[in-house]
């Protein structure tokens, strides 16, 4: 069996845009383990709010750098991890570059490359995946911390972080081809994009693993 650890934020953990969470079989990672099938195990892990490597002083125990070794530790043995961070990243309290949430990014890949697992356990491979857009109004949305400007900065963000893919040899998506936020909140996906972020997803990971997981 090959294991996907999906270490994202609220968009990995399912966030509607109409309020709370969707249900488990409509959200992108349930919808990507549904079209894998039974060969390969998708582990769900968004947390809202998380972003890559900064602390935030608003919402704190939101650090994907503090976070990422617990779970890689938890899901192991693991084949791909999967990390798609970023969006919170761009709240207006860190005031960051699009390089700068790449780098951030990258950390978290290379993390996943170097953490020691244990002799029993493989090396996962890294998809990176550039988050999608945020949509314009996102400064009115319920969701606070994002001034206007994070519009603009959501889409420089993928040259960046394909640069970064490419500089490390990992996977790579860039998620706002296919997906992007719903007109309600700005931020979230809804039901089409869970699913077109799965199916861009699924192409991806069954090319890596067509001879299947590594010895």
């Amino acid at each position: 069996m090959i294991n996907i650890l999906c270490f994202g934020d609220s968009n990995t953990f399912g966030s509607n845009p109409a309020g709370g969470r969707w249900p488990l079989h409509k959200r992108w990672t349930s919808v990507l383990q549904d079209l894998l099938g039974e060969e390969f195990h998708v582990i769900e892990e968004g947390c809202g709010g998380r972003t890559t490597v900064m602390e935030d002083f608003l919402e704190p125990d939101k650090n994907g750098r503090s976070q990422l070794p617990v779970a890689l530790r938890t899901h192991r043995p693991l084949d791909l991890v999967i990390i798609m961070l970023g969006t919170n990243d761009m709240k207006q309290r860190f005031n960051l570059l699009p390089v700068d949430i790449a780098q951030g990014a990258a950390a978290l890949g290379r993390l996943a490359e170097i953490y020691d697992y244990g002799p029993e356990y493989p090396t996962p491979r890294v998809l990176l995946v550039s988050p999608i857009h945020l949509k314009e109004g996102i400064e009115n949305s319920i969701f606070t911390g994002f001034a206007p400007s994070a519009v603009g900065v959501s889409k420089q963000l993928a040259p960046y972080f394909e640069a970064q893919a490419k500089a490390h040899g990992w996977l790579y998506l860039d998620a706002a081809t296919v997906a992007g936020p719903s007109d309600k909140d700005k931020l979230h996906m809804e039901l089409e994009d869970q699913f077109a972020l799965a199916k861009a997803l699924e192409k991806i990971i069954r090319e890596a693993f067509e001879g299947g997981a590594p010895a």
